[in-house]
């Protein structure tokens, strides 16, 4: 390991800790020195597993380790707590999606980072897909002309067993929601990526086939930009046993390009893995349009060459250990994880259902 390495804590200990433990471990730039949390015989062995420390505190972890940035994978109700004590101990913060549970949290996180001299980054990792970053660059070189329409379906199941595997799934009180806090973000966030900030927002939320918990199982949406594009959202897990989860931008020149993230049974971190490599599902731009099969075959080569499980997630990690170093903006900031929340918080509030 090279002595420039950045050297990363992680807070949480959970399944998706591990993933990011093991993208830590072969990522270019990082290196993974120490974990803490609350329940000491969990994290130690997580420490024991990783070979790294295990402490009680940020503050413990930059004294003791020289941690100068943190990953924080604890569920997502504890994420504006655990940021705000990461950036008073004086660590860069990478957080896992959502940012928080609201935009008064969010915006918390980011001045706590602002106050701390201190870089804040939401993890985002399907814009490193391929299959996605063709669309992000497609229309900025202006191949679609301004993105006028948009739909974001996702089609997934979550079982019971799902929601028994840890306390805080499935109740507003401890997991904040459902579809949209937990299993929607990434699409969410891709889709304010290529379509920018948010203007309007009108939804419905409803539980349909999941009656062992007390969140919403799937919603619907329809959003107005502010550079005027209109957008549909269905987004949902009651679809056994998993259909697909699709992003799909149509232009005012009437050209299209769309990504299928998610096919078949959603992936479970740390209980499935990803079964069909994200690829191109739809593609008009004039002249491009025989891609999609060349695409196609080049993106699944690749997706089998990796273990796409943590693959995506070192390659944030490098962009954010690079931006720490050179000290510039990272490719996903607070702002635009702060941006998802709140198209998910307006969902919630506009249809006033009792939670």
């Amino acid at each position: 390991m090279k002595k420039e390495a950045l050297r990363f804590g992680l807070i949480g200990y959970g399944k998706v800790a591990r993933l990011h433990a093991i993208a830590l471990r072969e990522a270019d730039g990082a290196r993974l020195v120490a974990v803490a949390g609350r329940n000491k015989q969990r994290r130690d062995l997580f420490a024991a597993e990783f070979s790294i420390a295990s402490r009680d505190s940020a503050e413990a972890m930059v004294q003791k380790d020289g941690v100068d940035a943190v990953i924080i994978t604890t569920p997502h109700p504890n994420h504006r707590d655990a940021a705000i004590e990461a950036f008073a101990a004086g660590c860069h913060v990478l957080v896992e999606k959502p940012m928080a549970l609201t935009t008064p949290q969010c915006d918390e996180m980011i001045e706590a980072g602002k106050r701390a001299g201190r870089l804040l980054s939401v993890v985002s990792q399907r814009r490193w897909y391929p299959s996605c970053r063709r669309i992000k660059k497609a229309i900025n070189e202006g191949k679609l002309g301004k993105p006028a329409l948009a739909q974001v379906t996702i089609l997934g199941w979550r079982d019971e067993a799902y929601y028994k595997s840890d306390p805080w799934r499935g109740s507003w009180e401890a997991e904040g929601g459902g579809v949209l806090i937990n299993q929607a973000p990434h699409q969410l966030d891709l889709l304010c990526w290529y379509m920018g900030p948010i203007a309007e927002v009108k939804g419905f939320w409803d539980n349909i086939n999941h009656p062992y918990i007390e969140v919403e199982d799937s919603a619907v949406a329809a959003v107005r930009f502010r550079n005027g594009g209109m957008v549909s959202l269905l987004l949902s897990n009651s679809q056994k046993p998993g259909i697909y989860a699709k992003v799909h931008i149509h232009g005012d020149s009437g050209a299209s390009a769309g990504v299928q993230t998610d096919g078949g049974a959603m992936f479970v971190a740390g209980q499935s893995g990803i079964l069909e490599p994200p690829v191109n599902d739809l593609w008009t731009i004039p002249g491009e349009e025989g891609n999609l099969d060349v695409w196609e075959k080049e993106d699944t080569a690749f997706f089998t060459s990796i273990e796409p499980t943590t693959w995506f997630f070192g390659r944030q990690i490098e962009d954010f250990a690079d931006a720490v170093a050179k000290d510039r903006t990272p490719a996903v900031t607070g702002e635009e994880g702060r941006e998802t929340v709140r198209l998910i918080e307006a969902i919630y509030h506009s249809d006033p259902k009792k939670r």
